[in-house]
């Protein structure tokens, strides 16, 4: 369980640092860190930060 815990926590963060280091690649201009804090809901509910993520990631 601790394993699973921590391996959540770091692919949390890496998502956090990958989207906040390309979001300049995307639509978004307000609210970065909110949105950056709640990427895992958003990448599952919202088709439109679903591509923008994508964007922020490649690069």
């Amino acid at each position: 369980m601790g394993i699973a815990i921590f391996l959540f926590s770091v692919v949390y963060v890496a998502g956090i640092y990958k989207f906040l280091t390309g979001i300049q690649r995307t639509n978004f201009t307000e609210n970065k860190i909110v949105l950056a804090l709640l990427w895992p809901v958003l990448l599952v509910s919202n088709e439109n930060y679903r591509r923008n993520f994508t964007k922020a990631l490649k690069g």
